[in-house]
């Protein structure tokens, strides 16, 4: 067990003050604070970009316990960019059917699949313990030469001043202060630097209760059951609640509980309070034990900006939504991958200061969005009165055999890429597409026509990217792949007849074109990097 009763999955070695002060590391361009997945995925992609990374990070370990399991396929293909995509995936358990249940029907009033194109490298979303990502991150980033991990290293107190921030940074042995041009907040929803900074946090607050239970199969019932999300509403077990099914590597499966308001949350993790939960939900033959108990709420707010002067707030630092639909980590890596290639082109002077701005007009709008769809879902499966719970009711009801009602249920919207469709930064498209990602839109992947089975999303790289479908007359300064028209890409990205695509670094559309010349693109490439 570590700090504060923290479980621990991995001890790391701390860092002495002595080996701090001997590196004679007083200043830094930028310095990054939290070590969790969103601090870790910053920090490796800034890494892999040449820089040199310094985080610090207040537990000497990794911890383990309850925490994110789902990623989406936008964090997968992230992670494949940062090298540790294939290692992720390989672990963990991939998944695409979910299934609804209401009461005591032993049938789904409804089930989905996302992702019915299976011709795309990375599945919808795997289930993954958290810690085991943080493990996999850990372990690249330390065979970086690059890299600086204080491990113990905890912040306790920042002061800005002329855009310079002056840290204070707390150790077994002593503290000791270092400067930075960018300070990096992934220190998560009780961030010390928000709190210190005494910056606004607002949002609501939701009363329930839920029981998180961890439990490790025994026997034979560890591979009966597939690897699928189940989710009941107002089921026998757990009556007038919800509750949901997720099954992680190792025969470990995590159980959602809903138990309501004013319960005694120390008696609510109680073995004997917890069994007939589980064995409500999976039968009383069931054998397993306890992996990890614990009761939450959660809030869904956010800041009202997520960059102040030099400080910028990624991650569950700057927002928070309900667990309800894997929102929280994918968001985070989202956020990461957003201002690190626009603080790497500031760093490299190929872009003004202004541009570090455009992560505000682009994240913030994005956790609006999440938040909304976090508080809709609580909605549907918290009614608030007696109106919404008919009309939930009813929607279940009419779910089985009716198509139009489906639509209606919410257990929470699964977690899917936010468009940046009003950025400063994509350029408006000026023709009428039959398919294909639109501007301020993540690419999507496609096989390329080779026998080495590359990917689309593979050949994009670090920088600014062209595609080009087809043959062209123009030519263009950025780095080009050119694709035939005939290609499965080609029909994807509504190219047929040709198309010119200006890729972002981070895998988003900047602008599309089904005509163009090499100085309108060019113009929208001055668009996105100078934020103008």
């Amino acid at each position: 067990m570590g700090f504060n009763h923290i479980p621990v999955h991995k001890q790391k070695e701390r860092r002495t003050l002595s080996q701090v002060e001997r590196e004679n590391c007083e200043h830094h361009p930028f310095v990054i604070v939290g070590s969790g997945p969103v601090g870790l995925a910053l920090a490796l992609d800034l890494a892999r970009k040449k820089h040199h990374v310094v985080l610090l990070s207040q537990y000497d370990f990794i911890a383990s316990g309850s925490k994110a399991i789902c990623f989406s396929k936008q964090s997968l293909d992230i992670f494949d960019r940062l090298g540790v995509g294939a290692k992720i995936v390989e672990k963990g358990i991939a998944w695409n059917t979910g299934k609804l249940f209401w009461q005591d029907s032993r049938e789904p009033v409804y089930q989905f699949d996302l992702l019915p194109d299976r011709n795309k490298k990375n599945p919808a979303f795997i289930n993954l313990q958290q810690y085991y990502v943080e493990e996999y991150l850990v372990d690249a980033l330390e065979k970086m030469q690059n890299v600086d991990i204080r491990w113990g290293h905890k912040v306790e107190a920042i002061d800005v001043d002329d855009n310079i921030v002056t840290l204070e940074a707390n150790t077994e042995d002593g503290s000791y202060r270092l400067t930075t041009e960018y300070l990096l907040a992934c220190d998560g929803s009780k961030s010390t630097i928000r709190t210190a900074l005494n910056l606004d946090f607002k949002g609501r607050s939701f009363e329930n209760n839920f029981l998180i239970a961890d439990i490790k199969f025994k026997g034979k019932k560890a591979t009966e059951r597939p690897s699928e999300r189940w989710f009941w509403f107002d089921p026998p077990f757990c009556k007038g609640g919800t509750a949901l099914l997720h099954k992680q590597p190792d025969d470990v499966w995590r159980l959602d509980f809903q138990l309501g308001r004013d319960i005694d949350r120390k008696a609510a993790v109680l073995p004997e309070n917890v069994t007939p939960l589980v064995r409500g939900m999976l039968g009383n033959d069931v054998e397993f034990e306890k992996e990890w108990y614990s009761v939450y709420t959660f809030r869904c707010c956010r800041m009202e900006n997520f960059i102040h002067g030099p400080v910028i707030f990624v991650g569950d630092s700057a927002h928070l939504v309900s667990p309800f639909g894997a929102r929280g980590a994918n968001s985070g890596i989202a956020d990461a991958e957003n201002i690190a290639w626009k603080l790497d082109y500031v760093l490299r002077g190929l872009a003004p200061r202004k541009l570090i701005e455009s992560y505000n007009e682009e994240r913030v709008p994005a956790a609006d969005e999440n938040i909304l769809n976090s508080t809709r879902a609580t909605d549907f499966m918290s009614p608030r009165n007696q109106a919404s719970l008919n009309f939930r009711n009813a929607v279940l009801e009419l779910s089985s055999n009716s198509e139009f009602a489906r639509p209606f249920i919410n257990s929470g919207r699964l977690s899917v890429p936010t468009p940046y469709s009003v950025s400063s930064l994509c350029t408006p498209q000026r023709h009428d597409w039959s398919a294909g990602p639109n501007p301020g839109e993540v690419c999507i992947d496609a096989p390329l026509p080779s026998n080495d089975n590359s990917w689309l999303l593979e050949s994009l790289g670090e920088e600014f990217k062209i595609i080009q479908f087809g043959r062209t007359r123009e030519e263009f300064d950025i780095e080009t792949i050119s694709l035939p028209e005939d290609s499965q890409a080609a029909s994807i990205y509504g190219a047929e007849g040709g198309a010119t695509y200006l890729i972002r670094p981070d895998q988003v559309v900047a602008g599309r074109w089904l005509y163009c010349t090499s100085n309108e693109v060019n113009l929208a490439y001055q668009r996105a990097l100078k934020y103008v």
